[in-house]
């Protein structure tokens, strides 16, 4: 699982300490029950918020091809699929 980004745990923090004040503001609980259920409630709806959050993407030489992406990019530069070589493959003969 990927560590999560700077914008994933601010997003995630505000969203829980903003929503466990308000909830408890609105409904007014004066219960430890109450309360532990508002801040159980807060603290999923707070990794919900960072779970969502847009991760932004990798360009560049490195970033890591997966899937139908390799592919086509093999398709699209003229790479040869890897497999077993001949030396006809690797040395052409012209006459």
């Amino acid at each position: 699982m990927p560590r999560p980004t700077a914008a994933q745990l601010a997003y995630g923090s505000a969203t829980v300490i903003v929503s466990t004040i308000a909830m408890l503001l609105l409904s007014q609980t004066s219960t430890g029950l109450g309360v532990a259920v508002i801040s159980a409630a807060a603290l999923a709806l707070g990794l919900l918020v960072a779970l969502t959050v847009p991760v932004p993407k990798r360009h560049g030489r490195h970033a890591a091809r997966t899937g139908a992406s390799a592919s086509a990019a093999e398709a699209t530069s003229g790479a040869r699929p890897a497999g077993p070589r001949t030396a006809s493959a690797e040395h052409p003969v012209h006459h």
